[in-house]
């Protein structure tokens, strides 16, 4: 064979190393997908291979060849070779990409990293930067090199042992091999004017003109950066209270926080995701029954999600059936005295209804607080896995743990790797995040709380051929957040030991521990959203959401997506059809189509499959080892009872969960997954699919949870 060409022409006109293992890829995929066997598809491609590079090394000995070049080679040497099924799968390949690549051209981005669709599109509308006409002006790759550059400028704060550029390269290539993301404001912000990349803040609110709008404004302020904020409105005094400066009657804490809604939507206009909140009220304050029914009304509080910031005392009392008394915040006296069980009924009715409120367990997170010194936890982000003190901030970010499994096992030391750099990643973040407002950066500063998480654990399942409804989850939801909070524990102190412990390391639990930490926290599970369409996995700790939907995407074009690890099961055992794939779009489970075989119908479990109750063993399960909290969404059809809701609550407080939220199914009109029966391509019937819309990735179906 002559000598092969050392480069080869991108369609971008780009040059390249010639890989011959591209085309070794390339015809297995098609081969796999005509023969359906393992071992004949390796052997045609081996063969193949052969063949095409001595074609290639003859007909390209003085020029470069271009990829569409070497491709008509490939198609050409199968057909000659007699594999004709082989070479029309291949054909069938190259032109559904060039369709997509087309489609990409018409979106104005440049993809330099192959990536799907609908990836791209969210790219493009979150995260690419842009100039004044909104025209892209860098690729995917460009962008994680941005982030990659200004988070390591952290590292020069420091004496280390690490070169900053090798620090670079890591975060780079954890970011393009998809293995690890930081939350969206550091995507949107990282090199640029702004600078402003933490995701959660929580602000005072307090009870005076000055102290309700000046925590308006800050909120504002957060918002146009793109993070999300939290309040406890629990000092606001209530409706028809006394306001000495006038003698006039207080409006209460509901009717303020329909001024911070209003402003959210306002703001969001000029913005690249909407502004969120969390309101929280705590269970004893007089106007609590207003606060639980904000919600009741279709559309009220839509920038709102709300939870009731419930005690051990409320919880008992419930229990037992016995009063609970409302205080008055302003006077500290009673105002009266209700059933907790009635109270508690009408928060379960308004869930069931609507969604919310949730619950917050105020004393199980003040009991896990790193600095009680400081002050009781009263608030949460929005999504409720940060619970932070008044005026904190934190940045998070996520390990793609299906990134992690190997012929059917975790590997352990490339997780333990991915994690140590995940911790010094983020608290390079807190060294060269540019703070909303000087308060925030010294609390943040102060206590350096951090939030590793992960993403990606239903695909990690499947590819260790464990059922999520089934005990092996739970336990290994356990097995993984216990290694990930050790790991992460001592990554920390490793910094501690290189960067000093943080500033209110003495005012914190852990001197008693015998533990020099660098951050106040470091691990959380957040809802990843977006960052999970981005890296291609499933959101958080939640269950698949579909196999097989339609997308809505830009202008309302409709894209259609199947799960790839299901994709590559059915073309491995020869079941894949496009009838096969209308049904299961249907119905949103394959636990009742029969003809496929048992094993598939026990490992593809999506949330229609998972009962409540496991799903709360789950967030439970990761709960016990994540220092800040768990955002998990619990997901119920919707025929479920208001007796149904009632014992996830309680029992989401026996497990000692942090809080709860769930979704019945269909219970809001702008609900984020929903089925859709206008589709119905090249069939006469009209066919009813399961409908996502472009950013939705799992967990909280109403919409009104940030991405």
């Amino acid at each position: 064979m002559g000598r092969l060409p050392k480069k080869i022409r991108k369609r971008d006109n780009s040059l390249v190393e010639f890989n011959t293992q591209k085309i070794e890829r390339a015809i297995y995929r098609a081969a796999l997908e005509a023969l359906a066997d393992d071992k004949k598809a390796a052997r045609t491609a081996e063969v193949s291979k052969a063949i095409v590079l001595e074609k290639i090394a003859s007909v390209f000995k003085d020029k470069i060849p271009s990829v569409e070049e070497v491709q008509d080679v490939v198609e050409e040497v199968l057909m000659q070779e007699g594999f004709s099924s082989v070479a029309r799968s291949y054909i069938l390949y190259r032109e559904e990409h060039k369709d997509i690549r087309q489609v990409k051209v018409i979106y104005g981005v440049r993809d330099d990293l192959k990536l799907p669709l609908n990836t791209l599109l969210v790219l493009k509308k979150r995260y690419l930067l842009k100039d004044d006409e909104k025209n892209v002006l860098e690729t995917p790759r460009e962008l994680f090199r941005r982030i990659a550059r200004s988070v390591c400028e952290g590292e020069a704060n420091f004496k280390s042992k690490r070169k900053k550029n090798e620090v670079e390269e890591k975060y780079f290539r954890m970011m393009t091999d998809f293995e690890f993301l930081p939350n969206s404001p550091t995507l949107m912000n990282a090199g640029t004017a702004l600078g402003q990349l933490s995701a959660c803040f929580v602000l005072p609110v307090d009870d005076s003109i000055q102290g309700i709008f000046g925590a308006l404004k800050n909120m504002a302020k957060i918002h146009q950066t793109g993070g999300g904020t939290g309040f406890d409105f629990s000092r606001l005094r209530p409706k028809g209270d006394l306001v000495s400066s006038t003698k006039g009657e207080a409006s209460g804490p509901v009717s303020f926080m329909s001024i911070f809604n209003q402003a959210t939507g306002v703001i969001v206009q000029g913005g690249r995701r909407r502004g969120a909140n969390m309101g929280i009220l705590r269970c004893d304050h007089p106007d609590i029954v207003d606060f639980i029914e904000a919600k009741i009304e279709e559309g009220a509080f839509s920038n709102f999600n709300l939870s009731v910031g419930v005690t051990d005392q409320f919880m008992e009392a419930v229990k037992r059936n016995r009063n609970f008394d409302l205080i008055n915040p302003r006077t500290k006296k009673t105002v009266k005295s209700i059933k907790a069980r009635v109270l508690f009924d009408l928060i379960v009715y308004s869930a069931w209804r609507t969604g919310d409120p949730g619950l917050i367990f105020l004393d199980e997170i003040n009991r896990h607080n790193p600095t009680p010194r400081l002050g009781r936890i009263q608030a949460t982000n929005p999504c409720g896995e940060i619970p932070l003190l008044a005026n904190e901030s934190c940045n998070l970010a996520s390990i793609n743990l299906s990134k992690f499994v190997r012929n059917g096992s975790v590997e352990w030391k490339r997780l333990e790797d991915a994690i140590v750099w995940g911790v010094r990643f983020l608290d390079d973040v807190v060294e060269v995040n540019t703070y909303p407002l000087p308060q925030i950066q010294e609390m943040t500063f102060a206590n350096r709380k951090i939030g590793l998480g992960v993403m990606g654990f239903a695909d990690m399942l499947i590819k260790l051929g464990i059922p999520y409804n089934s005990e092996s989850a739970t336990r290994m939801a356990s097995r993984i957040m216990r290694f990930f909070h050790e790991t992460s524990l001592n990554a920390s102190q490793a910094l501690a030991r290189e960067r000093g412990v943080f500033p209110n390391h003495k005012e914190s639990v852990y001197p008693k521990k015998n533990m020099r930490m660098r951050n106040a926290t470091v691990n959380t599970v957040a809802p990843t959203g977006t960052i999970s369409i981005v890296a291609g996995c499933s959101s958080g700790i939640e269950p698949l959401f579909a196999l097989s939907f339609v997308r809505n995407v830009l202008s309302g074009r409709k894209l259609y997506e199947l799960h790839s690890l299901f994709e590559e099961e059915l073309r491995m055992r020869s079941l894949y059809s496009k009838e096969l794939l209308a049904e299961v779009g249907k119905v949103g489970t394959i636990r009742e189509i029969k003809k496929l075989p048992p094993d598939i119908r026990k490992v593809f479990v999506t949330a229609f499959d998972v009962p409540p109750e496991h799903h709360l063993r789950i967030q439970a399960a990761f709960q016990k080892y994540t220092d800040n909290s768990v955002s998990k969404t619990i997901n119920l059809p919707f025929d479920s009872t208001v007796e149904d809701v009632r014992k996830i609550y309680r029992m989401a407080h026996e497990l000692k969960c942090k809080g709860i939220t769930i979704y019945r199914y269909d219970t809001k009109k702008n609900q984020v997954l929903s089925f859709d029966s206008r589709i119905g391509e090249e069939r006469e019937e009209v066919l009813d699919f399961i409908l996502a819309e472009s950013e939705y990735a799992g967990g909280c179906h109403s919409g009104t949870c940030p991405f």
